[in-house]
């Protein structure tokens, strides 16, 4: 599958995103911690290049821990600031709002020289659709503010939130780039929800992503799916015998593959088939992908 979603919408927020620059101390570059790396806009690095900046990994409730200790430290052998959250529980805000403090100290005691006491500050998130922007401007504004969904492309325009006196929070629609150079990249973000179900194959992509669990996570989708063995099996064959476990037949006895394929993509999505990561720092080719 070569996967490909660049509505105008998106177009029209990298407008937003650079035309703001000015107004913004401190960007908060969302991703998602199953996929560190397909979740990362590249161009994102271009626009916001001398910005102080956090990398918040969301989502950390369904990624695998041991994956993201391992994360963690790669971020900090490169010397990034990050953090992994879970943006509907409330995990570790308190920590992103006190990296945002520590960030901006030095910026915020100059202001005060100048006879700036209480000026907030002035913060933008960004990441790709479905990420859990507008979740996480919930959670650190202690109230409902964004409008959220759980599915992409829910936030269309950008609004300023005020938090309090201390922060102003940017909220920005989701963004993706307009071609992924790596098929993997547009299947990994497919599989996880930040592309449209009603564009995609959803056949070959439950297909595919069993494919990645039988290598990375075989012990879960055994037991999940009642596969009594994985050898020798593509990731369709899998699906075939998944849809007849779980019961997805039509007339004359054949397995609806679309049903099943809706089922799968959903329990990863929800965390049913367990905690997974699909991503890890060796599979970093180069710093160019920083």
């Amino acid at each position: 599958m070569n996967i490909q979603w660049y509505p105008g919408h998106m177009a029209k927020t990298r407008k937003i995103l650079t035309e703001n620059m000015k107004l913004v101390d401190i960007v908060i570059e969302l991703l998602d911690a199953r996929i560190p790396i397909s979740s990362k806009n590249p161009d994102f690095d271009d626009i916001f290049k001398n910005k102080p900046k956090i990398i918040v990994l969301n989502k950390s409730d369904l990624a695998d821990e041991k994956i993201c200790s391992s994360w963690t430290k790669w971020y900090n052998s490169k010397g990034y600031a990050n953090i992994f959250i879970d943006s509907i529980k409330g995990k570790n805000i308190n920590q992103l709002k006190r990296q945002m403090q520590y960030l901006m100290k030095d910026k915020l005691d100059r202001d005060k020289l100048k006879g700036r006491i209480s000026r907030p500050i002035r913060t933008m998130i960004v990441g790709i659709p479905n990420v859990g922007k507008s979740s996480l401007i919930n959670k650190i504004a202690g109230r409902a503010r964004a409008v959220t969904g759980d599915r992409p492309g829910v936030t269309r325009g950008k609004q300023w939130i005020n938090v309090n006196d201390k922060i102003q929070l940017l909220d920005t629609p989701g963004i993706l780039w307009p071609k992924f150079e790596d098929v993997e990249v547009g299947i990994n973000l497919a599989i996880t929800g930040a592309i449209k179900d009603d564009i995609l194959d959803t056949i070959g992509l439950a297909s595919s992503l069993f494919e990645k669990l039988v290598k990375l996570y075989p012990q879960n989708i055994m037991e999940r799916f009642k596969l009594t063995s994985l050898e020798d099996k593509t990731g369709l064959e899998l699906l075939q015998i998944a849809g007849k476990n779980r019961g997805c037949i039509i007339s004359g006895g054949e397995i609806d593959m679309t049903r099943i394929s809706a089922i799968v993509l959903d329990e990863l999505r929800g965390g049913k088939i367990g905690k997974i990561t699909l991503e890890r720092p060796e599979d970093m080719l180069d710093d160019t992908n920083e």
